[in-house]
C-alpha cells in the first residue's frame, strides 16, 4: 500500500486463525488498543501491555514469571521503619515546641545564686549562716576528693561518660525499678538535675522531663564536667534550709565540707535523695544505712578504698551540735535586723564578725537551760533571756530564749517586761544628780499618792534609813519618795539618757519599774554605771567583708558621750556594790571580785531580773512567762542571781580584777563586828579610850563629800552628837 504524507499506514484487521492454534481456545475479544481511537492514547496503550503479557502467560506464551507477595515479617519489618520515621520526626516537633517555651540559647544563663551571709564570732568561728542558700560558695579543689565523688557514686555513676542524658542509665534504673534487685535509682544525671534546679520547679510532667534534657545538654555544652559537679554540689538541697554542700555540712556536722570524713561526705552524698526523710538529725538511722549504699557504690566503683570503708562502716557519721548551741542563732537574728543599717544592698557573699564570743554564747545558754531544768518548774518559770556585753557596749552573749528550735522570738532583744526595782537606780541617780548622796537619810514608812499606796515586799518599814541601804534592801517607799521629789519626769529623763529607748510613763510608779523594757536596753544603760558614766548604744557587728576578703563595713568609735558625772558614778556604783555586800543579791556575790548591780521583780512576781556588772563585764538576766503568768514568787535575788552567778564565774575568769569606777570615794562605811568577833572595845568607846577597833572597821574610812543642793535631809552631817564633839569619823 502507498505511502501518504508521512502518515502512518493503515492497519487492517486480520480474522486469519494463527497457524498450530485452538479455533476453540482463540480469545477475539478487543483490546483498548484495537479499539477505534485507541491508538491515540499512549498511556493507556501502556497500561494495556501487562494485561496483555499476563494473558499471554495465561494461554500459555513465553514471559518472566509472576512477582511474590511480601512475608508477614517482611511486612512487620517495614511498618516498624515507617513508624519509626514518623516517630522521630514527631519526637523532633515535640521537642521544637518544648525548645521554643525555653529562653532563646544565646540567652540563657546559669542563674546568679542568692548572696549568703557567714556570721561569725569574734574568734572566727562560725556562729551561724543566713540567706537562702544557709552556706557560702565553694571551690570542688577546696574539697575532699572523696566527697564529690559520693555524689557521682550514688546518683549518677556514668556522669564523666554521657552527654547530659543517659540512655544507659535510665535502662539500669527501669530494670532495677522493675526487678527491684539492688538500690532503686534515678534515671536522671546530674546534669538533668541540676538543670532542674537552676531553671525549672519541681513539677513532675513529660513536659518538664524534656525540658530538663535540653538544658542538660546545653549545660554539657557550655560546662566542663568538674564545673558542672561544682554548680551542683553548691545548689542542691540537704534539707533544713542547707542549699549547698557547705551549708549542709554546717548544718548537719558543724564543720566545714573541707573537713567532713568519709562516713560524713557518704551521709551528704545519700541526703539528696530525700532529705526530709534521711535528715541525720530527724531520722538518723535511715541517714545511715542510706550512707552505708553510698560507701557499697563508692568502694565498687574504686572512688574509695577497702580499708577507709571498713572505717566509714564501724564509725558511721553522726550529726553533731555547734558551739553555743541553737542559742547563737538569737544572735544571727539580731545581725540580720540590723544589717540594713551598715549595708543595705549587696549581691554576693559576705562575711560578718561579730563582737559575741562563742564560748560565754555557751555558757550562758547551759547557765540559763540548767536553771530552767532543774527550777523552772518549781516557780513556774517558762523562758528567760541573757544579755551580756562589754561596758563600751560590745554584745558578748545573748540568749534570746530556752530553745530556739522550739521559739525563734528573741526575749532579750524584742521582749518588753516590766523591770521592777532593776528600773531604781534611775531614781536614785536623778535623786544623786539633785544633790542627795548615798548617806543621805529618807523615812521608810508608809506612803500614798492618791489611791495608790505602795509596799515594801516585806510589807514592813525600818524608819530613816540611808538611800544606800534603802536601795541594797530595794525599800519600794523610799524609791517612790525619791521618785515624788526629784519628779517623774527627771527620772524618765534620766533613764532615757543612759540609753533606755523604749517609751516610759512619767507617773509615780515609774520609781518601781512599771512602763516596759527590754533587757537589751537595761544592759546597754548599766553600761555607763560600769564604764565611769559614758552611755553606750549595744552592738553586735564589728566588721563586714566580701568573700575575697575586701573591707565593706568596720565599726569606729561611737556611743552617747558622757551621760553621768564622774562623782555621780562613783556614788551609783557604791550603792549598787552595796546590793551584793549586804543587799538582795549577796548569793551572787564572787569572791576576788568588786561587782555592783540590782535585782528586780515586778507585780505579782511576773517577771524576776538581775542586772549585774564589774569593770569589765555586764550581764542582765530575765525570767519569766510570755503570756504573762505570775511565777510562784520567783524574785531577783533567786533563780535571776543563781545564773547570773554562774554565768560570771566563768566569764570573768579570763579577766583581770579591776575596781569599778569612783567607788572608793563612796564606799560604804565598814559595819560593826558582831559581840562574839571583837577583840576589844570598839566603835565610839574604842576611839574614846584607844582600845582595839572592829576588825571590820580597821580600813579608814574614806573621806565623806558634803552634798549641796535641796532634798538633802535636815543635816550635811549624819554623825550623832558624841561623834561630832570628840571629832569621830572626820
Amino acid at each position: 500500500m502507498a505511502k501518504t504524507g508521512g502518515r502512518k499506514p493503515r492497519s487492517e484487521p486480520s480474522f486469519d486463525i494463527p497457524e498450530g492454534s485452538d479455533p476453540a481456545r482463540l480469545d477475539v475479544r478487543l483490546s483498548r488498543g484495537d479499539r477505534t481511537g485507541g491508538g491515540t492514547r499512549q498511556g493507556s496503550a501502556k497500561a494495556a501491555a501487562p494485561r496483555a503479557t499476563a494473558r499471554r502467560k495465561s494461554s500459555g506464551g513465553g514471559g518472566k514469571p509472576p512477582r511474590r507477595r511480601r512475608s508477614w515479617l517482611g511486612r512487620i519489618v517495614h511498618g516498624v521503619v515507617v513508624l519509626g520515621i514518623w516517630g522521630v520526626i514527631a519526637l523532633a516537633g515535640l521537642i521544637a515546641y518544648h525548645a521554643s517555651q525555653l529562653p532563646p540559647i544565646d540567652q540563657l544563663a546559669v542563674p546568679k545564686r542568692p548572696p549568703n551571709i557567714a556570721i561569725l564570732a569574734s574568734d572566727g568561728s562560725l556562729l551561724a549562716n543566713r540567706g537562702e542558700t544557709g552556706g557560702r560558695v565553694v571551690s570542688i579543689k577546696e574539697l575532699p576528693p572523696y566527697l564529690p565523688r559520693a555524689f557521682v557514686a550514688i546518683e549518677d555513676r556514668r556522669f564523666y561518660d554521657h552527654f547530659g542524658v543517659d540512655p544507659v542509665g535510665i535502662a539500669r534504673a527501669i530494670t532495677q525499678n522493675l526487678t527491684r534487685r539492688g538500690l532503686a535509682q534515678g534515671g536522671s544525671t546530674l546534669t538533668q538535675q541540676l538543670a532542674k534546679n537552676l531553671f525549672l520547679t519541681p513539677e513532675r510532667s513529660a513536659s518538664r522531663k524534656i525540658q530538663e534534657a535540653i538544658l542538660a545538654l546545653w549545660l554539657e555544652h557550655k560546662y566542663t564536667k568538674d564545673e558542672i559537679l561544682e554548680l551542683y554540689l553548691n545548689r542542691v538541697y540537704f534539707g533544713a534550709g542547707a542549699y549547698g554542700v557547705e551549708a549542709a555540712a554546717q548544718r548537719y556536722f558543724g564543720k566545714p565540707a573541707k573537713n567532713v570524713t568519709l562516713a560524713e561526705a557518704a551521709m551528704l552524698g545519700g541526703l539528696v535523695q530525700a532529705p526530709s526523710r534521711l535528715a541525720p538529725n530527724r531520722n538518723l538511722k535511715a541517714a545511715q544505712a542510706r550512707a552505708a549504699h553510698v560507701l557499697a557504690a563508692m568502694e565498687e566503683l574504686g572512688f574509695a578504698k577497702a580499708p577507709d570503708v571498713k572505717v566509714a562502716l564501724a564509725q558511721p557519721a553522726r550529726p553533731a551540735s555547734t558551739r553555743g548551741g541553737g542559742s547563737s542563732n538569737y544572735v544571727a537574728d539580731l545581725v540580720m535586723d540590723v544589717l540594713d543599717d551598715f549595708l543595705p544592698k549587696f549581691d554576693d557573699d559576705i562575711v560578718v564578725s561579730t563582737t559575741v564570743d562563742a564560748g560565754l554564747q555557751a555558757t550562758g545558754e547551759r547557765a540559763l537551760t540548767d536553771e530552767l531544768n532543774a527550777k523552772g518548774a518549781r516557780y513556774n518559770v517558762a523562758q528567760g533571756a541573757l544579755v551580756s556585753m562589754r561596758p563600751d557596749g560590745a554584745i558578748r552573749a545573748l540568749i534570746g530564749g530556752r530553745d530556739y528550735a522550739q521559739s525563734q522570738f528573741n526575749r532579750a532583744t524584742t521582749a518588753k517586761r516590766q523591770p521592777g526595782s532593776s528600773f531604781k537606780p534611775f531614781v536614785y541617780l536623778a535623786a544623786v544628780e539633785k544633790g542627795l548622796t548615798p548617806d543621805t537619810v529618807r523615812d521608810d514608812a508608809p506612803i500614798r499618792i492618791g489611791n495608790w499606796a505602795p509596799e515594801n515586799y516585806s510589807h514592813s518599814y525600818s524608819g530613816a534609813v540611808t538611800l544606800r541601804e534603802a536601795l541594797a534592801q530595794s525599800l519600794n517607799t523610799v524609791a517612790v519618795r525619791l521618785g515624788q521629789e526629784v519628779g517623774p519626769k527627771a527620772v524618765v529623763q534620766t533613764a532615757q539618757r543612759l540609753g533606755i529607748s523604749s517609751p516610759l510613763q512619767a507617773n509615780g510608779s515609774i520609781a518601781l519599774g512599771t512602763s516596759e523594757v527590754t533587757p537589751l536596753e537595761m544592759v546597754g544603760a548599766y553600761c555607763a554605771f560600769a564604764n565611769g558614766g559614758t552611755g553606750v548604744i549595744p552592738y553586735v557587728i564589728a566588721s563586714i567583708k566580701s568573700a575575697s576578703g575586701k573591707v565593706l563595713y568596720k565599726r569606729g568609735e561611737g556611743g552617747l558621750g558622757r551621760v553621768i558625772d564622774p562623782n555621780a558614778v562613783g556614788m551609783m556604783n557604791a550603792m549598787m556594790h552595796d546590793v551584793f555586800t549586804m543587799g538582795t543579791a549577796r548569793k551572787a556575790d564572787i569572791p576576788g571580785w568588786e561587782l555592783a548591780g540590782k535585782t528586780g521583780t515586778s507585780q505579782d512576781f511576773r517577771d524576776a531580773w538581775f542586772i549585774g556588772y564589774s569593770g569589765t563585764l555586764v550581764t542582765g538576766i530575765w525570767l519569766g512567762n510570755d503570756d504573762g503568768e505570775p511565777t510562784k514568787k520567783a524574785s531577783g535575788g533567786s533563780l535571776p542571781a543563781e545564773i547570773w552567778k554562774t554565768y560570771m564565774t566563768v566569764a570573768l575568769k579570763a579577766d583581770k580584777p579591776v575596781g569599778l569606777p569612783g567607788i572608793n570615794r563612796w564606799r560604804a562605811r565598814p559595819q560593826v563586828a558582831n559581840a562574839g568577833e571583837r577583840e576589844g572595845p570598839g566603835g565610839l568607846i574604842g576611839a574614846l579610850i584607844g582600845g582595839e577597833p572592829d576588825r571590820t572597821a580597821s580600813v579608814p574610812p574614806p573621806p565623806r563629800a558634803v552634798p549641796s543642793g535641796r532634798g538633802q535631809g535636815p543635816s550635811q552631817d549624819d554623825r550623832n552628837f558624841l561623834e561630832k564633839l570628840f571629832g569621830v569619823g572626820e
